[in-house]
């Protein structure tokens, strides 16, 4: 069965294009919000935006380096939505199942 709190907070966040593409980027490497603003066509007012929502969903944490702050994907966060989305779809799989074999041989009815 799927746990009780789904993660609606970071799929909301992950709905997002520019957030995907972000995500993207830092899973390659640490980056920092001006080497992200490089790399995207948007500010980098809309960065800081966009990774204050990645961070309060946990899936960017941000690193100090000497002077500069880098963002990196958090992997917990993504691989606890992944486990939650993968029950809940095994969830689903076993209802549809059962549905269908309803469909296909509906129980008698006695008059």
């Amino acid at each position: 069965m799927p746990s009780a709190d789904p993660p609606t907070a970071v799929l909301a966040a992950l709905a997002d294009p520019t957030r995907w593409q972000m995500l993207a980027l830092l899973a390659d490497e640490a980056r920092s919000a001006s080497a992200l603003s490089r790399a995207l066509p948007i500010s980098r007012a809309a960065v800081l935006k966009h990774l204050g929502v990645l961070e309060r969903t946990d899936l960017v944490r941000r690193n100090r380096v000497g002077r500069e702050v880098r963002f990196s994907v958090d992997p917990q966060r993504l691989s606890t939505t992944a486990r939650w989305l993968s029950e809940t779809a095994h969830a689903w799989d076993v209802r549809l199942a059962a549905l269908q074999r309803l469909a296909e041989f509906p129980p008698s009815v006695e008059e």
